[in-house]
């Protein structure tokens, strides 16, 4: 499930949902006494000492495979990243300028990349925000809407807030990180734009939040477990790898990312804020989401996520 010595995560029980402790291929329940209050509660102020001593203590433990899993966190708000991988990015751009322009696409190439590395040097990270309600597990099938045939895939590292973040430096960023989880953030690629207004430019929330369009987890995985400078990402379509990279290659990292959301408004234990995702998207392979397809994806120490993909209507 993990490499990690320990997560946690949150599993069916009934009608009840609840958190536990997964070391291996077991998962032990952790009641609110022992998290100090409930989940997000523990986030603010995480003692993962503390439960890493009940991986050899005696408890409550059962195997996995006799749970069910559902998104590890209770966010109260989602931050989105745009455009954040560089090669991502180059490839984009150098693709259009290729159509417009004399330049070899070698030459479009490296154009593009100086573009990419002056945006490093002065730019901003490029945020917005999606519904926590569309937080879901990946217990939950993903339903394709009918009004579109261009749903899109979009793995991506999400970092998991721990102490509240509100105007904080780069420097004392990741002292605010509890932990990351693995989002897949289902995109409808024709309803990015306006059509109707084309000076209005994107419209993420109908493009972004779709019922189950962010598949979350399965784990919380703490952060010493994670290095998230250098972590691959991997998705795979039916058993075909789509996206493969790693976050090196973000033009922000996490540090500058938690720094910069955090000026406008506190980040709040439990938050998520996802990374951006590299390139490997259907749009890149012309080939979007479809009744019956399997996502595998796969992020370093976070484990691996599974989302079953259903049409509308499908019985």
């Amino acid at each position: 499930m993990t490499t990690a010595s320990f997560a946690l995560a949150r599993f069916r029980d009934g009608d009840a949902v609840r958190v536990g402790l997964v070391a291996g291929d077991r998962i032990r329940p952790l009641d609110d006494d022992e998290l100090g209050g409930g989940l997000n509660a523990f986030l603010a102020d995480p003692d993962w000492d503390r439960l890493a001593a009940l991986v050899d203590a005696p408890g409550e433990w059962h195997p996995l495979s006799d749970v069910t899993l559902t998104a590890p966190v209770e966010p109260r708000q989602v931050l989105q990243t745009g455009a954040n991988y560089r090669q991502h990015v180059i490839e984009l751009v150098a693709a259009g300028l290729t159509q417009n322009t004399d330049r070899t696409p070698e030459e479009a190439r490296a154009f593009a990349a100086d573009m990419m590395d002056e945006r490093a040097r002065s730019g901003e990270p490029y945020f917005f925000i999606g519904l926590t309600a569309c937080v879901v597990g990946d217990d939950v099938p993903l339903v394709l809407p009918a009004y579109s045939e261009v749903h899109d895939w979009e793995l991506e590292l999400a970092v998991v807030i721990g102490r509240e973040a509100f105007r904080v430096s780069r420097e004392d960023a990741l002292d605010h990180v509890a932990g990351y989880t693995i989002v897949n953030d289902i995109t409808t690629r024709d309803l990015v734009f306006r059509k109707d207004m084309k000076e209005i430019g994107t419209d993420w929330y109908r493009s972004k939040n779709a019922p189950g369009f962010l598949p979350t987890g399965p784990l919380l995985v703490p952060a010493r477990f994670v290095d998230p400078a250098d972590t691959p990402v991997r998705l795979e379509l039916n058993g075909q790898v789509m996206q493969d990279a790693r976050t090196s290659d973000l033009l922000f990292d996490v540090p500058a990312l938690i720094s910069a959301a955090s000026q406008t408004h506190p980040l709040l234990p439990g938050d998520l804020l996802l990374t951006g995702s590299p390139a490997g998207n259907g749009q890149h392979w012309k080939r979007f989401l479809r009744d019956g397809d399997v996502m595998t994806g796969t992020i370093g120490a976070l484990g691996t996520q599974v989302v079953r993909c259903v049409a509308e209507g499908a019985k």
